[in-house]
């Protein structure tokens, strides 16, 4: 998705993602385009500070899919859980800590 797609899709209040979907593009009541991890709730700003490159890569951003795959026909979206760092199938391995 192109910087001005993403845009419109979020203004649009449409759900999307950079990477996987533990990512959430927004905007904020400054009118800010976010990126906001969900799990911990860090962001960055769509784009560096010029307003002009986006943080990440064009492929990388998809339109959330709903459960019954309705919402955004033809959409760019991507199957759950698919993107950056995430295995086809979006199985992901986290540390378990300390091992035995």
């Amino acid at each position: 998705m192109t910087l001005d797609d993403i845009k419109a899709a979020v203004d649009a209040g449409q759900t999307v993602h950079w990477a996987n979907t533990g990512y959430v593009v927004h905007k904020d009541r400054l009118g800010q385009y976010l990126i906001t991890y969900v799990l911990n709730g860090s962001c960055i700003g769509l784009t560096d500070r010029g307003g002009q490159r986006l943080n990440g890569e064009e492929a990388e951003y998809f339109i959330a899919r709903s459960e019954d795959g309705a919402e955004n026909p033809g959409s760019q979206s991507r199957p759950h859980g698919q993107g950056r760092g995430v295995p086809p199938g979006g199985i992901v391995a986290f540390p378990l800590g300390r091992q035995r």
